[in-house]
């Protein structure tokens, strides 16, 4: 399968923080990727390096052969990055419905799709976002990323906070989007046993550098890892 994404060598952070260092890996096309550690590592740094929300501090960022490096995220999101942030940044003020057709572009992921993989949003299409639940704005803020048909997905704690029913219909409606449809995501979960489920690959960042990367469900099995890194032995 061809390269999608390149970090090569990244350094970013805020401000005069450096909070992710010498970051490399490769995401293939249709491929996803788990990005775990602990709180506080550099998680959502790295996720926000590659939606171009942080300040460069050196390396490179590679869309598809195309070097979005100096590229602002309005850029890069037209380049093909979808994401769904922790805060969600749904409309409050629109309707469930508006917020997908606001921002949609043509593509094989429609409104009527986002509908039909989230039930609870098509009964809702008329409620405003802050109508809803937190379950519902999630389930919203990743239809708002797919309407845009990105490349590449990147969704940071999509799960955070949420009732044990409602994480278990966000991950199967993952396991669509990766598996059925074949998207290339990037998913940073505390869930990691659960997660680890659903993605083709993982890394582990500590520190802001990449100390363990390894195949989903080889990673799943590794015990001593998980419990090294994560602390999550027996844990879901």
């Amino acid at each position: 399968m061809a390269e999608l994404l390149v970090l090569d060598r990244l350094h970013a952070g805020y401000g005069e923080a450096i909070v992710i260092s010498d970051i490399s890996l490769k995401l293939e096309e249709g491929r996803s990727l788990a990005v775990l550690g602990r709180n506080g590592v550099g998680k959502t740094t790295l996720v926000n390096s590659i939606i171009g929300v942080t300040r460069h501090r050196g390396g490179r960022v590679v869309l598809a052969g195309r070097d979005l490096t100096r590229l602002s995220s309005d850029e890069r999101a037209r380049a093909g990055i979808g994401w769904t942030p922790q805060e969600r940044n749904i409309f409050r003020s629109l309707t469930v419905e508006e917020n997908l057709t606001a921002v949609a572009r043509t593509g094989k992921w429609t409104v009527a799709r986002i509908f039909e993989m989230f039930p609870r949003l098509r009964e809702r299409r008329g409620n405003y976002g802050n109508q809803l639940s937190g379950g519902e704005q999630q389930m919203l803020a990743i239809g708002r990323a797919l309407v845009l048909n990105p490349r590449l997905l990147l969704l940071d704690e999509p799960t955070e906070g949420l009732a044990p029913v409602i994480v278990e219909e966000l991950l199967r409606a993952l396991r669509r989007i990766i598996r059925e449809e074949g998207l290339s995501c990037i998913v940073i979960e505390q869930h990691a046993k659960k997660i680890l489920g659903v993605t083709d690959g993982a890394i582990i960042l500590e520190r802001g550098m990449i100390v363990h990367a390894a195949e989903s469900e080889a990673l799943a099995a590794d015990t001593a890892t998980l419990d090294r890194y994560l602390g999550v032995t027996g844990k879901g």
